[in-house]
């Protein structure tokens, strides 16, 4: 290796291990000011690590963090023997580190170090080394922990075997980024590939069909040819579709498990950017991590981020009260500030609570009030007013906080990750903001629906339940639409007036998908909806980031493309708007078609019911086969659409029973099934059935068009 190379491979080198022994300064520092009894404890491990940063540093030939890390020392060291710290000896170990941190930058980004904040804190420092008083550094803002840009994206530690020996391997998090995305893809061609086979089966069934309508003559020889090439075909793309979809999903499973941090490694930095915020404003603040050793995907932790330093320093500046207040109020002088992270389900709930005040509702209803807004008399809604833009009960702007958009950025940050915020208090005795974020930020399950024309994706995780809305469940309360619940109203508009698109007619049940943001809900009317699938995520890029209402781009997996939409800010818009009508005018309905439903799977009876009453189809939804028999003898159908794995009578036992019966054996059945194997479609045909449907291949199109021709 040249010399040129080797001086910017140690270089590298030392960067990176500046990286951590900046944060290790900062939590030991942290841990010495707090309790200053724990000198001769603490004092050795610093110096250990100033020691460790001064000699990578005389290896990298960056000599002036060398002279500081020896002068930090000589500071350092006579605490072992008793000396006190002073309040302007920690405020100058501070600066340090920040500086030294700043150097780390500036070398990454080749700058001299001529002129930086480390520069001008040498003579403090050995004035300081030689025994004279600190002097307290010029203020300065505090660090504020953000992800690295993308030419500095740190490594993370991948675990190696070498001769039965682990070793740990830094692998770029660019690269996993990379890996996931193409993990990601594969999933969905693999699904695509899906699609592909149920084709060739059912153009296999065509060739059998068509080879019996020409049996006896010369063509079917041909035909049979072609039909059983077609099997071996199919049997074949089978068992490779088998092979990769297992190779995949295990890929992707070792890329997401290498990308994964322990939650405390994303709370680095707030406990120092906690520490500063109360040191200015005179308090003591201490700040606790709970659940760190939770992992979770990189990505995750970089984005929450931003919105986890803007809430803890808003803990610290508004949540928390003066030492003597607190005392005032049999409260320990210092502050308590609690980040804890737990799983639920496929989310992630992150939690900033304090020990503070609580909120003051009254000044919030009065800043609102002030700037025309509605002040809610519900003390939970009146609360949700600390995240609306510019609106602050600080009594005078700060470094921190009264301008009002620390804690809008936070909500529109969370719901850029598809999640949502919520903040919950008790008087006297503090604060909580809950995040509600996916677990996953590259794939997702969505529920796809029409709207003005165009496909749109909503994530299922979301979505609490899909609605046929007729009028009596409809209200009109002060001009707003509301659908009516037993406990409650839930607010209820149209998506496509909601996105600014063509709205379509009304129609006599139109159908709705119901969403939830937190504790919030709203009911939004769609055209149609289509079908709940997994999808590929992607960014929509900087210049569309904004786009209101929209999160992220669907990839689905036939490689279209669909518009991600955030359920927190569709909830929000919903409840103001104005009334639309949503049912055509009173007039003769012709008659309806009558459909009974049968699916022991409240979510697929869920879906297909709304498909099929979106056509124009009069359904009775049943919970297992022996129901839609005995729905079927009391009220009659035009047809049946069942699946065949259902307690009491599964399809294929309906089936035979419709056959044999006089009245009912000339009514279409349509088993729609997860069975795919070619002795579970015989016997579905055996016993009767019209159509067969796999629910791998399932598309609204092909059920509804297999009901118009069988009818």
């Amino acid at each position: 290796m040249d010399r040129d190379r080797l001086a910017q491979a140690l270089l590298d080198s030392f960067l990176e291990e500046l990286e951590g022994h900046v944060v290790s300064l900062n939590r030991d520092l942290l841990a010495l000011e707090q309790a200053p009894a724990r000198a001769k404890e603490l004092i050795p491990g610093l110096l250990r690590t100033l020691h460790s940063v001064k000699g990578a540093s005389r290896a990298a030939s960056a000599a002036m963090v060398e002279n500081a890390c020896h002068r930090m020392e000589e500071v350092l060291e006579p605490l072992i023997h008793g000396r006190t710290p002073t309040p302007d000896l920690f405020e100058l170990c501070f600066a340090t580190v920040d500086a030294l941190d700043d150097a780390g930058r500036r070398l990454a980004s080749r700058r001299e170090l001529a002129g930086s904040p480390l520069e001008a804190l040498l003579p403090q420092l050995e004035q300081a080394a030689h025994g004279l008083p600190a002097q307290t550094p010029a203020p300065a803002p505090a660090p504020t922990p953000k992800p690295p840009p993308p030419e500095a994206e740190p490594e993370l530690p991948v675990l190696a075997q070498v001769s039965g020996e682990t070793l740990p391997v830094r692998v770029s998090g660019q690269k996993l980024d990379a890996l996931l995305g193409r993990s990601g893809e594969l999933r969905v061609a693999m699904l695509r590939l899906e699609g592909h086979a149920e084709s060739l089966e059912a153009l296999r069934d065509d060739v059998a069909g068509l080879r019996e309508t020409v049996r006896g003559t010369t063509s079917e020889t041909t035909l049979r040819r072609v039909e059983l090439e077609l099997a071996r075909v199919a049997r074949v793309l089978a068992q490779d579709r088998r092979a990769l979809f297992q190779s995949s999903t295990g890929l992707d499973d070792e890329v997401r498990r290498s990308r994964m941090l322990p939650f405390e490694e994303g709370c680095t930095g707030l406990e120092r950017a906690a520490r500063d915020v109360a040191h200015g404003l005179g308090r003591r603040v201490r700040l606790e991590v709970q659940g760190g050793g939770l992992d979770l995907d990189r990505s995750l932790l970089q984005s929450l981020r931003e919105p986890l330093l803007h809430l803890v320093r808003n803990a610290v500046a508004h949540g928390l009260e003066a030492p003597e207040e607190r005392v005032r109020h049999g409260k320990p002088e210092e502050g308590r500030v609690v980040l804890s992270a737990r799983l639920r389900g496929s989310r992630v709930q992150v939690a900033v609570e304090d020990d503070g005040r609580g909120l003051d509702l009254e000044a919030l209803r009065e800043r609102a009030r002030a700037r025309d807004l509605e002040a809610p008399e519900d003390d939970a809604e009146a609360a949700r007013l600390v995240f609306l833009p510019g609106l602050s009960t600080a009594a005078k702007v700060t470094a921190v906080s009264g301008r009002g958009v620390g804690l809008d950025v936070v909500r529109a940050q969370v719901e850029a990750l598809r999640g949502s915020v919520e903040v919950a208090f008790k008087a006297g005795q503090g604060t909580r903001f809950t995040l509600d974020v996916p677990l996953t930020l590259s794939t997702l399950r969505v529920l796809l629906v029409s709207v003005g024309g165009q496909t749109l994706a909503l994530a299922s995780e979301g979505v609490d339940r899909l609605l046929r809305l007729s009028p009596s469940d409809v209200r009109e309360v002060e001009g707003r639409m509301s659908w009516v619940t037993p406990d409650a109203l839930v607010p209820l508009a149209s998506l496509a007036s909601v996105l600014d698109l063509p709205a379509g007619p009304p129609r006599a049940r139109p159908s709705a998908v119901v969403l939830s943001a937190g504790t919030a809900q709203a009911a939004l009317v769609v055209d149609e909806v289509i079908a709940e699938q997994e999808v590929l995520v992607r960014s929509l890029g900087s210049r569309v980031k904004r786009a209101r209402h929209v999160a992220a781009a669907a990839v689905m997996p036939d490689g279209r493309m669909a518009l991600l939409l955030s359920p927190a800010s569709l909830v929000r818009a919903a409840g103001g708007r104005p009334s639309t009508h949503f049912f055509p005018t009173p007039k003769e309905q012709a008659a309806r078609r009558r459909v009974v439903l049968a699916d022991d799977s409240p979510t697929t009876r869920m879906l297909e019911q709304s498909i099929l009453e979106g056509a124009g189809y009069d359904v009775v939804a049943c919970a297992d086969g022996a129901e839609a028999w005995e729905r079927l003898q009391a009220g009659g159908a035009d047809a049946m659409v069942m699946d065949v794995e259902m307690p009491r009578m599964d399809g294929f036992q309906v089936t035979e029973a419709v056959r044999a019966s006089p009245r009912f054996g000339r009514v279409p059945v349509v088993l729609v099934t997860s069975r795919e194997k070619p002795e579970d479609k015989a016997r579905g045909l055996q016993a009767g059935a019209s159509a067969y449907i796999v629910k791998s291949a399932f598309d609204p199109t092909s059920l509804l068009e297999t009901l118009r021709r069988l009818l």
